[in-house]
C-alpha cells in the first residue's frame, strides 16, 4: 500500500514541480530582454549650504530610468530630475551620456530625458497598454536601489488607484500599485509586464521604516504617454510650495495664493525667465522651506488659486496647475510666455520666447 500511494502521488508532484519552474524561466528571459533598454540615472544640483558658513553645496542625486527610442529618450520620474543642473545616464554595459530635461509633469511625477549620446547596440523598452494589466498579473521592476544598478525585484500588481480631474476623461491621473520592492533609487525606473513591456516608472513607496514595506505605487505608462509624450514638450524646472492663508499674508501676496519657489533647474524655462529660487532655509510648522526666492503671482495671465477638496493632486501648484498647463502646450514657437511674481515686495514681470 505505501509504495502504491508513491506512485499516485509522484505524478501530481511531477507537475508542480514543473508549474513552480515556469514562472521564474518566464521571469529569467523577459529580464534578459529588456535589461540594457534600464539606466541609471545621476544628476548634481546646487543647493543652499546646509552648514552654517557655506553659500552653496552641490546636491548629488540618484534614481533610475527606461531608454524608450533609438535616438536617446529616456523616462523618468519627475522628481528626479525637475531642478536638475546636470544628469548623467548610465548604461549596463558601461556607455553613459549626458542627458538634458526635455519634458516634465509634476503631478503624475514623469519625466523625458533627451541623451547628447544614444547608445549603440541597445534595444529600446518598448511602452505597453497599462489598461491591460490588471490586478493580480505579475509584474517586475529593475532599478538602481541605493545605487545598486541592474536589480530586479518582482511581485504583483496589487491596485490600480485613479485620480479623476473633475471627472475630465483625458486628465486623470493612474497609479499602479505593487508589492514589488522599492527603495531609495529605483524612483524613475520602468515597471513591466511579464511580457517586456513598460506599464508604469516608479514614482514613490509608502514607508514608516524609510525602506520597502511592500507598497509602492508607479505611474501608469498611458498616464505618461499622455502627459509627456501626446502634447508639447514642456519642462519649467521650477520646484516650490504653494503657500495660502496665514503664509500667504505672512509673506504679504497680493492675492489669496502664490506659489513659493524653491529651486530652479539650469537650462529650463525657469532659468531662461530668470527666476529666483529660495536662499534661507527656514522650518514652519514642521516643514523646511526656502525663503527669499520669488513667489509666482500669474503665468500669462492665470492667477496660482488655491486647491479645492477634490483636487488633491493640485496641492502641487493649485487648481490653476491644468489651466496654466495647457496655456502653455497651445503656445507655438515665438509666442512670449510671461510670469508676474513677487520679488523683495514688489510685482515684477517676467517674459521668455517659447523656443522652437
Amino acid at each position: 500500500m505505501k509504495i502504491r500511494t508513491r506512485l499516485v502521488f509522484l505524478p501530481s508532484l511531477l507537475m508542480m514541480a514543473v508549474y513552480s519552474t515556469a514562472p521564474a524561466q518566464q521571469l529569467r528571459e523577459a529580464f534578459r530582454k529588456v535589461n540594457q533598454s534600464v539606466v541609471t540615472v545621476r544628476t548634481k544640483r546646487v543647493d543652499v549650504a546646509r552648514v552654517p558658513g557655506q553659500v552653496m553645496s552641490i546636491t548629488d542625486g540618484l534614481g533610475s530610468g527606461v531608454l524608450i527610442s533609438n535616438d536617446g529618450k529616456v523616462l523618468t520620474a519627475a522628481h528626479v530630475v525637475q531642478t536638475a543642473d546636470a544628469a548623467l545616464v548610465e548604461f549596463p554595459d558601461g556607455q553613459d551620456s549626458i542627458a538634458r530635461v526635455i519634458a516634465s509633469d509634476v503631478r503624475s511625477d514623469v519625466a523625458l530625458l533627451q541623451l547628447e549620446q544614444p547608445p549603440k547596440g541597445i534595444t529600446p523598452a518598448t511602452l505597453g497598454d497599462s489598461d491591460k494589466v490588471e490586478v493580480g498579473d505579475q509584474i517586475f521592476v529593475i532599478g538602481a536601489p541605493y545605487g545598486i544598478s541592474q536589480t530586479l525585484t518582482a511581485g504583483h500588481l496589487s491596485g490600480r488607484r485613479r485620480i479623476d480631474k473633475e471627472g475630465e476623461t483625458q486628465k486623470y491621473i493612474e497609479l499602479l500599485q505593487t508589492d514589488a520592492a522599492v527603495n531609495g533609487g529605483n524612483s524613475g525606473g520602468p515597471m513591466f509586464d511579464m511580457n517586456g513591456q513598460v506599464v508604469g516608472i516608479v514614482s514613490t513607496i509608502m514607508s514608516q521604516s524609510g525602506g520597502s514595506e511592500g507598497l509602492a505605487f508607479a505611474t501608469a505608462s498611458n498616464t505618461a504617454k499622455r502627459f509627456l509624450l501626446d502634447r508639447k514638450p514642456f519642462w519649467s524646472g521650477i520646484d516650490g510650495v504653494l503657500v495660502t492663508g496665514d503664509l500667504a499674508k505672512a509673506l504679504n501676496l497680493p492675492q489669496p495664493a502664490g506659489f513659493l519657489v524653491q529651486r530652479i533647474g539650469e537650462g529650463s524655462v525657469g532659468s531662461r525667465l530668470r527666476i529666483n529660487g529660495g536662499t534661507l532655509r527656514v522650518t514652519i510648522q514642521g516643514t523646511d522651506l526656502l525663503l527669499g526666492g520669488d513667489i509666482i503671482l500669474s503665468v500669462n495671465d492665470i492667477d496660482v488659486t488655491a486647491p479645492t477638496m477634490t483636487d488633491s493632486f493640485a496641492l502641487a501648484a493649485g487648481d490653476s496647475y491644468d489651466r496654466t498647463v495647457n496655456a502653455i502646450a497651445g503656445l507655438k514657437a515665438g509666442d512670449q510666455l510671461m510670469l508676474k511674481v513677487l520679488r523683495e515686495g514688489k510685482v515684477v514681470k517676467l517674459t521668455t520666447t517659447i523656443e522652437p
